[in-house]
């Protein structure tokens, strides 16, 4: 395997302000026996828009590198302190991820092949937005500009999709703040935005999700649906929200993923936050007082051998896809 890492943005392109010096990255596992074109796909942990997740990042793209693809994981802005609205960028990462790897398609060697992207509660949100709202984003670095943004298929785990009655509040007030414009949150209700250029969708999530409700994916779904998109949607009875593999993932070394995390909790200490009160600063601290954040969520007692099935289902639905 060939591993490597790239920051997605140039230093000065680059201006979240929260950012605390992290310029968003992928991280690359790449088959390096053969020349041979592969299917690829990009994908983003999930954490609430407020840490990229580490167990939903390298352990997933470890699951398709052994299936035979070459995978990426974007580790894209997000906001601990949940102090400075996200906005649109979040979304600009994503489509400039997409562009950064289809720009080096033939080093990657994926020129050719389906290009996946993959997400998780908010980061699947994040995949919908860029199904959704993908022309609505310009890249003004001219390198970038003519490259397509839209992927071949996306994968859609357990997502936040609806700012309606369904919501993960939490997700959507870290995006766009807790004040958030009626424009903004319709805009980010990924349901009403399904058209027919959306590309297709795998979807799965469990009925007893307990933090983001089962009728998001629903909600997406019948969107699809209506529009005539292809997609496969997967509801399996049990499981706990963020199961990521539905395996141990205990010993997972990607944590690179909690790299914003880290300078943002560095800069909290040392009196540098932004828009962050004294409790909350406190609190943020506390939070992450040990060296390292355990972000791995266990596997409950109830049974998901099913949808631990998952990744096979996925990789069915992605040989069926038309390249566009």
């Amino acid at each position: 395997m060939k591993q490597l890492r790239e920051n997605i943005w140039n230093g000065n392109e680059y201006t979240y302000a929260a950012a605390y010096g992290f310029i968003p990255d992928i991280h690359a596992y790449l088959h390096d026996e053969d020349d041979r074109t592969r299917d690829c796909i990009l994908i983003l942990p999930g954490g609430g828009y407020r840490i990229c997740a580490p167990h939903e990042g390298e352990p997933v793209a470890d699951e398709f590198f052994k299936r035979g693809m070459n995978a990426f994981v974007l580790t894209y802005s997000t906001d601990v302190t949940s102090s400075v609205p996200l906005k649109d960028q979040p979304l600009k990462d994503i489509s400039r991820a997409v562009r950064f790897i289809r720009k080096h398609a033939d080093e990657y060697h994926i020129k050719g092949g389906r290009f996946i992207i993959c997400g998780f509660s908010a980061s699947g949100h994040l995949c919908a937005s860029l199904i959704t709202h993908y022309n609505d984003v310009h890249d003004e670095n001219p390198e970038y500009a003519d490259i397509s943004n839209r992927p071949d298929g996306a994968i859609l785990s357990y997502p936040v999709i609806t700012s309606g009655e369904f919501t993960h509040q939490s997700s959507l007030d870290i995006l766009l703040g807790e004040n958030a414009a009626p424009e903004e949150l319709d805009y980010f209700s990924l349901e009403k935005h399904v058209s027919a250029d959306t590309p297709p969708c795998f979807l799965w999530q469990t009925q007893t999700d307990e933090l983001v409700p089962v009728e998001n994916s629903y909600l997406f779904a019948m969107a699809l649906r209506k529009e005539g998109i292809p997609f496969a949607h997967y509801v399996f009875p049990t499981g706990i929200h963020g199961l990521g593999t539905v395996k141990d993932t205990s010993d997972s070394k990607g944590v690179y993923t909690m790299d914003q995390v880290y300078l943002a909790i560095k800069a909290l200490r040392e009196g540098r936050g932004i828009n962050v009160s004294d409790a909350r600063r406190n609190e943020i601290i506390e939070e992450f007082s040990a060296d390292t954040y355990d972000t791995v969520t266990e596997t409950e007692p109830a049974p998901v051998e099913d949808a631990g099935l998952w990744i096979e289902l996925a990789c069915v639905w992605i040989r069926r896809l038309q390249i566009s």
